[in-house]
């Protein structure tokens, strides 16, 4: 089963749970990780087993980040706040950069990630 991490930053929160809402038809078929607040309301409100990490500032992106490097990730979804300042800005910027090295498809926008599942579902027909 392949696996699907889910991020957002706070401002980013309902966004991702209207995503989420969009696409759990799609999202049950596969194995979620997420950090810690998105993970837990994404599981409150949709029950979808949601694996939870850490918080982002607290490490959860570096351990998602691990996950990616040990090829136990396949997409990410990180719906990222681009206005506002985040206190472990190294810790995003080091998850985004491991997604490039090892070629993990990273989607950091509602539209991106509307893309990147169209493109999982084409894959799985």
């Amino acid at each position: 089963m392949e696996t699907i991490a889910l991020i957002a930053h706070d401002q980013k929160k309902d966004e991702m749970l209207s995503f989420v809402n969009n696409h759990k038809d799609l999202l049950k078929k596969f194995h979620l990780v997420a950090t810690k607040t998105t993970g837990t309301l994404i599981n409150e409100k949709y029950q979808l087993n949601v694996e939870t990490m850490m918080s982002g500032p607290l490490g959860g992106d570096q351990q998602i980040g691990a996950l990616v490097a040990t090829e136990k990730i396949n997409y990410v979804i990180f719906l990222r706040d681009p206005l506002n300042a985040q206190p472990h800005e190294p810790d995003i910027n080091a998850l985004l950069r491991i997604c490039d090295v090892h070629n993990i498809p990273l989607a950091t926008n509602r539209k991106s990630a509307h893309i990147l599942l169209k493109y999982i579902s084409a894959k799985m027909q």
